[in-house]
């Protein structure tokens, strides 16, 4: 069995040896790919072939992402960047070489099944097809940074030394984006920790003040905020939306992977199941909106608008910027932020070379210029409200109301409350499986919640929908 179980798709690939065009075995970049771009020796690194493509680079670049978030960000601060067209689909850079932008959603794992496609005929795809960078999420993350997969490029192939050039980014970024021998494959200008983002207006209502620390006192931890779940209930407004919103606080604090390295059976943490018993109490309770099934649907959108009786959400910065500001219907200033009741960090989009690249120096100068320069990334945080990927300058924002006052959050300066989160985020153990498991737990047991399946049904259907998700995984085991 490999060490290191990565899809069903790429493995079958890894077996027959049709990703050699995305790199070779062990990380080493070696492969046809090589061939393709130097037009010489087949055991070539992926790093000789980077240099022999530097003065020869097509003119088309491929990036796969699963939303518009990445190209925004490249529009912002990429400074070859000259339009875009009017559907998003191309950018043009100075040079004339074109973007072309391949979006496909991430539910239900659409995105990594059309990734992987595309990255099982890279050796064969014509050098204008070919993928030059994609996207991960830390869901899924591990399952590309595999070094015996070796479809992400070692960054020192692309001349990027992430000890140096990558040294301000905070730690646990640079670990996730990170193989198993430490080699890192990835960089990201995201660093997501959450916050409990909050209605002023609901605030006053029921609390008679709005002020951030005396809302942060009430939510403080989960015994505190269960109580303040009462205050709210009695004035006839739920804490927050979804019993899915709550998942991810649980999620990042699991002891174990969800699937250990070379075995195929999933273990369910107790965590996990933590968040089951909460979430039905609450949502029993009356502390959650049961019409409210999940998130990422039109009932989630609407629970962010102005008419909406749900009090708080719980967000990173990205959350903020791109899903709470597009549904809110209201006038700026009636959100704020404050701390959440425990550490958390939810997502992370992480951005790869794609070994085979015919495109290494743009493919590298947009990686520098979106991820590590800092004044781009202070950019991206004073525009977007990202807490971007650099320490110090997030230390720096932390004190600077003047510069990174948010008007959506009626003047506040968000960083001030990020900034300690991300200081102390420990990144819970990854799997290649992480995305299916998060996604379909959620999913399985959202109809126990909703009282139509009982318990027992609700594990049964999981196992169910994880095996076929995931055709090689054996078994799935519950804590006693």
């Amino acid at each position: 069995m490999k060490k290191k179980l990565v899809s069903i798709v790429l493995m079958t690939a890894l077996a027959a040896g049709t990703l050699a065009g995305c790199g070779g075995q062990g990380g080493s970049g070696t492969g046809d790919s090589a061939n393709v771009q130097t037009g010489g020796d087949a055991q070539g690194s992926s790093s000789d072939a980077a240099v022999a493509s530097a003065t020869d680079e097509g003119k088309i670049i491929n990036i796969y992402s699963w939303n518009n978030e990445f190209r925004e960000r490249v529009e912002l601060v990429y400074p070859e960047v000259k339009e875009t067209s009017a559907d998003g689909t191309v950018t043009v850079l100075k040079d004339g070489t074109e973007i072309h932008w391949i979006i496909n959603p991430n539910q239900d794992g659409v995105y990594q099944q059309k990734l992987d496609e595309a990255l099982l005929n890279q050796a064969s795809a014509a050098a204008d097809d070919k993928v030059d960078i994609f996207l991960s999420e830390t869901d899924y993350v591990n399952k590309y940074t595999d070094a015996e997969a070796d479809v992400a490029m070692p960054l020192t192939d692309l001349g990027i030394n992430p000890d140096t050039d990558l040294a301000d980014q905070y730690s646990f970024t640079k670990v996730t984006a990170s193989d198993e021998n430490g080699v890192q494959r990835g960089s990201t200008w995201q660093c997501c920790p959450g916050l409990i983002v909050y209605r002023r207006d609901i605030a006053k209502e029921v609390f008679g003040t709005d002020d951030p620390e005396e809302i942060g006192a009430k939510v403080k931890d989960w015994d505190t905020i269960k109580a303040t779940a009462g205050e709210l209930k009695a004035k006839g407004y739920y804490t927050f939306a979804s019993y899915a919103d709550t998942f991810r606080l649980y999620g990042n604090s699991i002891d174990a992977p969800w699937v250990a390295p070379g075995e195929t059976v999933i273990k369910v943490d107790q965590k996990i199941m933590n968040w089951i018993n909460d979430s039905k109490e609450w949502l029993d309770a009356g502390y959650l909106d049961k019409t409210v099934k999940g998130q990422w649907n039109s009932d989630w959108n609407q629970a962010m608008g102005s008419s909406s009786k749900v009090f708080a959400f719980l967000f990173p910065a990205w959350g903020i910027d791109f899903t709470l500001k597009p549904n809110w219907d209201g006038g700026d200033g009636m959100w704020a932020v404050t701390n959440p009741p425990q550490e958390y960090n939810w997502g992370g989009s992480y951005v790869h070379a794609c070994a085979g690249t015919d495109n290494p120096q743009h493919v590298k100068d947009i990686i520098m210029a979106v991820t590590a320069d800092t004044d781009n990334l202070l950019k991206i945080s004073q525009e977007k409200t990202d807490f971007t990927n650099t320490q110090s300058s997030m230390r720096k924002a932390a004190t600077d109301d003047k510069n990174f006052s948010s008007e959506f959050l009626g003047g506040q300066n968000p960083f001030k409350y990020f900034s300690p989160v991300a200081e102390n985020i420990v990144i819970a153990p990854l799997s290649a499986y992480d995305q299916g498991c998060v996604e379909l737990i959620q999913n399985s047991f959202s109809d126990y919640f909703q009282g139509m399946v009982d318990f027992d049904k609700a594990k049964a259907n999981f196992e169910t929908a994880i095996i076929e998700r995931y055709p090689e995984i054996t078994e799935v085991q519950w804590p006693q």
